[in-house]
């Protein structure tokens, strides 16, 4: 297999002095093996999903080659890599951390005085920001790439049947097996990429094939590994992957040497490091749902791998963490590793200060880019509620019960008074925290195969008699029959459905017409500032509500203000853009400092488009283009739990919320609606009256 530019230079160190090197200071006598130090996160995650080959450029090879070298003679060293590596994104992350710091007491400073001095040093200031913050950026993306110890495993596309081959019990009975009968490539413009002889793309496969394909050189880098675990299960189940994978270690862990040269060695290593990355990214959606598969691998590696080699407890202790993170924590991340975690809480502040930077300079020029025909939105240009010196939220309604007599264990009688006394900001930001809570704990093969859930193309994908567990899975099943398959996306579809209706039912139960237009004002701004701080999920929650039948049946909405009634419209407008592009959300760089929650039932319509039309070719080989693309789009969920939200949470605010939300999840409209007449046009007295003092008028004109 022929590898691109983009990961050409990693395949050229393959064979270097430096690996051998590194190979050798293991002092393992068994197998060749990496320190456990060097093993933490051997994937980036959703980015080489999304990017895939791009995912890596010769900048940041070139610059990582020549990290520690003190003399160009030199030969490179790992470890000087790494401490050189560390120390310059410490520096540089300390250094923007000060500068954002300046550059924000700075902006206080102009917003008092408006002095012309801080007028002209803040432009210049948010410059060199912008390029500390690029140059950050960088060296994390260079600290991924050296992470990718998996590639020095890799072998040749020739090799890829001797790997099917090491699986199987009876290799003397096989018949000869070729690449062309396992995967189908096409080749590539000879421009692209750099690369006068071309490349070849993966097109298609069989599921043998594919699974193959994971042990070939830059897979890793190319983004296939991350594309596989994400698609995997529209053509095996989880058993027959764990399967294929134990058999390649069993048949290859007793022959393996210390020579990385030996395909063995490869094989047996890279199976390691697949499975690591298994476990790494998918542990909630296929171990933590199935006892059997984790069973047999936990008891796979106590017997056959933990006293051979350090790779069994590194799994072991991987598999422990990621159960304690599932049972213990409300968050998942994408990756369980605790040199992960450690080096992500170190930039937890770097993160906030991003977005504070970020969202100082969106608030000056925020503007929608709509599909062509439909035109901008010019309202988006109009009055914002934020203002600049709300760049960092304030704890929300702090004297919300300080002041009040009225204990919030008693929401049901407090009714939705406290929605029209606290500001449209400070429900939204409870709401998004409250969403961001529900978001963070779903993955990216949640949003796969929804069909066979009963999701469908409407507001209410879930009926609310309908269980999640008595959704019948014979309709319209993509994966494998034998495949288990994570519900969670009904849980996350039931909570928007829940927050529909309770928005529905609180304007219907207001028993003035009045309390109406207050309510359905307060909701269409509460939706304006949760789009424009990018919370899609909510905004089109209460838009949804808001276009209830009943609802919009209303007398209030005649009376309601013009400027607050065009809201309705953006929401619409905004709706449209969402459906327009399944990546909508991922243009620009925006996504990468901002916060930003997706709709979760108009992404998942996204992917069953993608899933229409047939995944296999005449031949049998399933399209591997058409999953490579499903998982680009499932991989933005992961994207944007990168970025959570910081907002100070007011937890008896929240507290209320949540139990007004419970009560009317399950309401219904109609009936609530019938007993109330602020619902109801008031025409026929009005008309009776009218027409009395017409013929009085009429008669006191033909007496005049």
């Amino acid at each position: 297999l022929q590898s691109n530019s983009c990961g050409a230079g990693f395949a050229e160190e393959n064979t270097s002095s430096e690996e051998q090197a590194m190979i050798k200071t293991t002092g393992n006598t068994y197998l060749a093996s990496p320190n456990l130090p060097d093993f933490c996160g051997c994937n980036p995650g959703w980015s080489s999903a999304f990017y895939g080959a791009e995912c890596f450029d010769s900048e940041v090879h070139s610059y990582l080659k020549n990290l520690g070298k003190q003399k160009s003679s030199e030969s490179q060293n790992i470890d000087a890599k790494k401490v050189e590596l560390e120390q310059l994104l410490m520096m540089e992350t300390k250094n923007y951390r000060k500068t954002i710091k300046f550059y924000q007491k700075l902006l206080q400073k102009e917003r008092r005085s408006k002095g012309p001095e801080t007028k002209s040093m803040l432009p210049k200031l948010r410059g060199q920001l912008q390029e500390m913050k690029s140059k950050v950026q960088f060296l994390e993306l260079v600290k991924k790439y050296q992470m990718m110890y998996a590639e020095q495993w890799g072998v040749e596309s020739c090799v890829l049947p001797t790997v099917i081959h090491n699986g199987k019990a009876d290799t003397m009975d096989m018949a000869p097996m070729d690449e062309s009968s396992l995967l189908l490539y096409y080749n590539t413009e000879k421009h692209q990429c750099n690369n006068p002889n071309g490349v070849r793309v993966l097109q298609a496969g069989t599921p043998l094939g594919l699974m193959a394909h994971l042990y070939s050189r830059n897979a890793f880098l190319e983004g296939y590994v991350q594309q596989f675990l994400y698609t995997f299960r529209y053509f095996c189940t989880q058993e027959e992957f764990l399967q294929f994978l134990l058999d390649r270690i069993n048949s290859t862990l007793s022959s393996a040497s210390l020579d990385p040269s030996t395909s063995l060695t490869k094989i047996c290593n890279r199976s390691f490091y697949i499975l690591q990355a298994w476990i790494e990214d998918c542990y909630s959606v296929d171990f933590a749902t199935n006892t059997d598969l984790l069973g047999t691998l936990k008891e796979f590696i106590s017997s056959k791998v933990a006293s051979l080699n350090g790779y069994g407890e590194r799994l072991l202790s991987l598999l422990e963490d990621a159960s304690a993170r599932k049972s213990g924590s409300a968050d998942l991340c994408s990756g369980v590793d605790k040199c992960k975690e450690e080096s992500e809480e170190g930039r937890k502040t770097l993160h906030s200060l991003c977005k504070k930077l970020s969202e100082d300079v969106s608030r000056k020029n925020f503007y929608w880019k709509l599909s062509k025909g439909m035109g901008p939105i010019a309202q988006y240009q109009r009055e914002r509620l934020h203002t600049g010196s709300a760049v960092l939220p304030k704890p929300c309604c702090s004297n919300f019960t300080e002041g009040s007599s009225v204990s919030l264990a008693r929401a049901d009688e407090v009714g939705p008074v406290l929605l029209i006394d606290c500001s449209a900001q400070q429900l939204s930001w409870q709401l998004t925290l409250l969403q961001q809570e529900v978001f963070n704990k779903c993955h990216p093969v949640h949003f796969l195969n929804s069909r066979a859930l009963g999701v469908k193309d409407k507001c209410v994908a879930v009926p609310k008699t309908v269980s999640a567990e008595t959704v019948s899975l014979k309709v319209c099943n993509l994966f494998l029959s034998k495949c288990i398959q994570d519900q969670y996306l009904l849980q996350l579809l039931k909570n928007a459905d829940s927050i529909s209706t309770w928005v529905a039912a609180e304007i219907v139960t207001c028993h003035t017409t009045k309390r109406q237009v207050s309510l359905l004002s307060k909701f269409l701004l509460i939706a304006k500032c949760c789009y424009e701080q990018r919370n899609f999920a909510t905004a089109m929650q209460i838009l949804a509500g808001l276009e209830n039948l009943i609802v919009r049946q209303l007398p209030a909405w005649k009376i309601l203000p013009g400027k607050v009634a065009e809201i309705m419209e953006e929401l619409k407008a905004v709706e449209v853009f969402l459906k327009s592009d399944s990546l909508c959300l991922m243009e620009g760089d925006r996504f990468k400092t901002l916060p930003t929650i997706p709709s979760a039932h108009v992404l998942a319509m996204h992917v069953q488009q993608l899933e229409t039309g047939g995944f296999t070719m005449t031949n049998g080989a399933h399209k591997w283009t058409k999953l490579r693309n499903i998982a680009k789009v499932v991989s933005q969920v992961h994207a944007f739990q990168e970025n959570p939200y910081t907002y100070a949470p007011d937890f008896k605010l929240q507290s209320y919320l949540r139990q007004r939300i419970t009560r009317f999840k399950d309401a219904d409209i109609p009936a609530l609606a019938a007993d109330n007449c602020a619902n109801f046009h008031q025409i026929p007295a009005e008309k009776h009256s009218r027409k009395i003092q017409d013929t009085l008028r009429r008669m006191k004109a033909t007496f005049q």
